[in-house]
């Protein structure tokens, strides 16, 4: 079974967001980044069918030199290859439309995908690489068993749960729940030394159009101070959720 799992290179959540150029930039200076969460979850379950099943994991990513370092990270966890798409990614259909095309060419049985990236949260480009390819489609994938090309899996809904049976040629959206936390791996000293050897392609992206633009960022509204109301004054706090807060 030949496995690609999408990797995208995303801020710590611990990090400082600022905004460059009138806002219409983000700011990367002193910015950590790491592995996407949800492609995390995705990886480690690829580990496992390699580990059980002896599947191949490639991983892949759309961005500029400076994502490697995540790239390295994912090898040094055990993926066999790492594939680089040498671009900026500028928006979801751009980056779906890159990864489709060299899924396509490798004649992967299974894409692992994060549901969603959690710096721009679109959510789109599990299912555009699906629908691009023709492929099946899971997403919100809470669990996975793949034997030969039939698949049994289950997805999180509104309320609970959806047991699913599908087939490969596969794409899925995988999120926490895939595995469990305490399964997710820390690339160990022997890790990283191999992933030195291993194989890092950069390709070129193939030509494709931006269908959407960011046009400028905003931070929230900073949280105002806190109005402190006695238990026992209740006229006051409805005044105050009524006159002030206006939600009453």
């Amino acid at each position: 079974m030949k496995i690609i799992v999408c990797i995208s290179h995303v801020p710590d959540t611990t990090s400082k967001i600022n905004f460059t150029e009138e806002d219409t930039k983000f700011d990367r200076n002193g910015v950590q980044f790491v592995i996407n969460p949800n492609d995390e979850f995705g990886l480690t379950r690829a580990m496992w069918f390699k580990e059980k099943q002896g599947a191949s994991v490639d991983v892949i990513n759309v961005g500029l030199s400076d994502t490697e370092s995540t790239l390295r990270k994912a090898l040094a966890i055990g993926a066999d290859k790492a594939i680089r798409i040498d671009m900026i990614p500028e928006n979801g259909y751009n980056v779906a439309t890159q990864l489709a095309s060299y899924i396509k060419n490798g004649n992967y049985d299974l894409v692992i995908a994060g549901r969603e990236s959690i710096d721009y949260n679109g959510g789109m480009v599990p299912g555009m690489i699906a629908a691009l390819n023709n492929s099946n489609f899971i997403n919100n994938c809470i669990s996975l068993e793949i034997d030969g090309t039939n698949v049994t899996a289950a997805r999180e809904i509104d309320g609970g749960r959806e047991n699913i049976e599908s087939s490969t040629p596969l794409v899925i959206g995988a999120q926490k729940g895939l595995v469990e936390e305490s399964d997710l791996r820390i690339p160990n000293m022997r890790g990283i030394m191999m992933a030195r050897k291993k194989q890092l392609e950069v390709i070129p992206p193939i030509e494709s159009t931006n269908q959407t633009n960011s046009i400028k960022f905003e931070k929230p509204i900073p949280k105002g101070e806190v109005t402190l109301v006695s238990p026992d004054n209740l006229d006051e706090l409805i005044n105050l959720l009524h006159n002030e807060a206006k939600v009453i």
